[in-house]
């Protein structure tokens, strides 16, 4: 899944980044409160990880025109203000969750899970389909008792599918949620990661469908 972590702190920016991105998300960083105001116009994430004292343009303001504009992503405010008066101001203007420094990564990374399957599963870590369950905390599929071989590319093609099953997923969408901005991925690319993951779910009674013009659809097998 794609995030976009907005952090001004240089060495917390970088190993969170670096952590993120071993944990299989494409992450996008940004500095400052007005880049990511710009940025959040026309890139759409699935979970926002905001700092509050930002340079150009707070986090505050960040988070309010966000809001303004009708999206829903999913905001973390990740803080050094831990007076309640502020968790209450950020609560009220729309931020979904509320961690303040210090914090331990492994929370960190667990709300934001916690963030992204909210709307998806109920808040359930393990989603299902067909004979599939994906575990969102592991990073895993499990048919039974066996868990799938993949790779980080088909993983996190595979868990985008899952958390959109029913709803069709557009080549341009896979592409983003595959890959930060600093990172290209051919179209090509993407057909050969979905010619492989097919392959791999096939046996399983589950296939990802070509939506010929539109993307792909996750859909169980259908069997005469």
């Amino acid at each position: 899944m794609r995030l976009l972590l907005v952090e001004d702190d240089l060495i917390l920016k970088d190993g969170l980044e670096r952590s993120f991105v071993k944990s299989g998300y494409a992450v996008d960083v940004i500095s400052d409160g007005e880049g990511a105001n710009k940025l959040l116009t026309y890139q759409e994430y699935d979970v926002i990880v905001l700092d509050l004292g930002l340079p150009k343009l707070s986090g505050f303001e960040v988070l309010k025109r966000l809001r303004a504009r009708g999206s829903n992503t999913p905001v973390l405010i990740l803080t050094a203000l831990e007076d309640t008066q502020n968790r209450v101001k950020g609560l009220d203007l729309g931020a979904d969750d509320y961690l303040t420094k210090p914090f331990e990564l492994a929370e960190l990374e667990a709300r934001v899970r916690a963030l992204i399957r909210r709307g998806v599963s109920g808040g359930s870590a393990k989603i299902s389909f067909g004979g599939l369950v994906f575990d969102t905390t592991n990073r895993q599929c499990m048919v039974g008792d066996v868990a799938l071989s993949l790779s980080a590319r088909e993983m996190a093609l595979l868990e985008l599918l899952i958390l959109k099953a029913t709803k069709v997923v557009s080549k341009v969408k896979i592409m983003e949620h595959l890959c930060s901005w600093d990172e290209e991925i051919s179209e090509n690319a993407v057909e050969v990661i979905v010619s492989r993951l097919r392959k791999k779910l096939l046996v399983f009674g589950v296939e990802i469908k070509t939506i010929r013009g539109l993307g792909y659809l996750l859909a169980k097998l259908e069997t005469n």
